[in-house]
């Protein structure tokens, strides 16, 4: 057995995730040894409750409440509490004993990011967090290390996976949003609260993450524009199907470029994309970043998003590289933020819309329409027209699917203002983006 030198790790966390990296650590030292060329001495768990029940059987004596001696002490700190504080108090600390840190806190990174790099620049120390985006997919380093010189233009990621199996459910049975989420809750896919997931919380994090890295910016989570999945129903997946579009919950992160310069937008809502793209193939609760790049095209990294020995994986690899480090010394790689592009509200991106309405079924309806669209800039590129008939036979509304050619947000949104507002519209029933065209 090779005799290597010994780095301490500790712990911080043994949730889901948590208690699965300890038991690789534990599992598999010796071959993580080999790989980092250190031996890897997991010296403690810190936890609130020692004697809760874990998803994996550990030492006892690995459990402490006491955090503070545990970080001091370790040349390599994992957190994997969550939340805010304890964990920023946490991290920093670790950075300021000299420890490199790895974390798959997305809320954390998303808002005290600059903070928690700042601080390990200080010092030398190195922040590592490929879990933190979306799961256990590598798309960290491609976006800090192998994409560094080229010039990332968009990327498209479908990065919360309780969204996505319940679209897909949805698309895929004809299934309302409301007993799609009850079969997530009941099977581990969604919290009990889902708020974060499907109100775009959770995708808007990792979509601030994605766009500082790609972009070489600083973008704090205020700036990215956030629309969950509530608005969602069956209606408006049957229209989307029928036009040869798929609904997903999409983290979109773009570099733009005017006669002003360059900036860029960050925004998570659902959208249309074709049935022929391949983020329409991404099923149940998978994940995946679909990139584009100037040099190197179109690239798409896709698996688990989430699920404790999946995300296990993307933490461990973090783990060797911060040991490979400090082997071979010398100060930590800092974030690149130094291009500080301005970041656009979300009216001066160029979007595509479909828009159904339900109208009069009356002459000179749909000129009235097509003048609103004119006036407000807006081009139609289809039409569809079907008539709602009423039980007694009768007509009643008719049903108009338009979708638009690309036009500025802003005027977009307040044409179909306008078209509510218009007299002849009975009912917007849904205003949807298009992506990926």
């Amino acid at each position: 057995m090779t005799d290597y030198r010994r780095l301490r790790v500790a712990l911080l966390g043994a949730g889901a995730v948590g208690s699965q990296v300890a038991a690789l650590l534990l599992r598999h030292g010796q071959e993580l040894a080999d790989r980092a060329g250190a031996t890897l001495e997991l010296v403690g768990i810190a936890v609130r409750d020692p004697a809760a029940k874990r998803d994996a059987d550990l030492p006892a004596e690995l459990f402490t409440t006491d955090v503070e001696p545990l970080i001091v002490g370790s040349d390599i700190v994992i957190e994997l509490m969550g939340g805010i504080e304890p964990a920023r108090s946490h991290l920093l600390q670790a950075i300021n004993s000299g420890a490199d840190v790895v974390t798959a806190n997305k809320a954390l990174l998303a808002t005290h990011g600059p903070e928690i790099f700042d601080a390990a620049d200080q010092v030398g120390a190195q922040v590592y967090y490929e879990a933190a985006a979306a799961g256990a997919i590598p798309i960290i380093r491609p976006l800090r290390d192998s994409l560094a010189g080229d010039r990332v233009q968009r990327i498209m990621g479908i990065v919360n996976g309780t969204t996505n199996y319940i679209l897909d459910r949805m698309d895929t049975e004809g299934a309302e949003l409301a007993d799609v989420l009850a079969d997530a809750q009941r099977l581990g896919y969604a919290e009990a609260d889902p708020t974060a997931d499907v109100e775009g919380y959770d995708a808007a994090q990792k979509a601030a993450i994605l766009a500082s890295l790609a972009f070489h910016t600083t973008v704090p989570l205020e700036s990215v524009h956030r629309e969950g999945i509530t608005g969602i129903d069956k209606a408006m997946m049957d229209a989307a199907r029928h036009a040869g579009y798929v609904v997903k919950l999409l983290a979109v992160c773009e570099r733009l470029t005017d006669g002003s310069g360059e900036s860029i937008s960050v925004r998570v809502y659902p959208a249309l994309i074709d049935r022929t793209h391949p983020l329409a193939s991404v099923h149940g609760a998978n994940n995946a970043v679909f990139v584009q790049a100037e040099a190197a095209g179109n690239l798409m990294f896709y698996g688990a998003g989430a699920g404790g020995v999946q995300t296990a994986s993307a933490v461990l690899g973090d783990v060797v590289s911060a040991a490979r480090r400090h082997i071979a010394g010398g100060v930590g790689v800092g974030e690149s933020t130094r291009a500080n592009l301005p970041i656009v509200e979300i009216g001066r991106v160029t979007t595509s819309y479909q828009i159904t309405l339900e109208v009069d079924d009356e002459p000179g309806v749909l000129a009235t329409i097509a003048g609103i669209l004119s006036e407000g800039r807006v081009s139609i590129a289809t039409l569809e027209q079907t008539v709602v008939t009423e039980a007694n036979g009768e007509p009643g509304v008719a049903r108009l699917v338009i979708g638009t050619h690309k036009a500025l947000e802003q005027d977009l949104s307040e044409t179909v203002r306008r078209l509510a507002a218009s007299g002849v519209v009975e009912r917007v029933v849904s205003v949807l983006r298009v992506e990926g065209d």
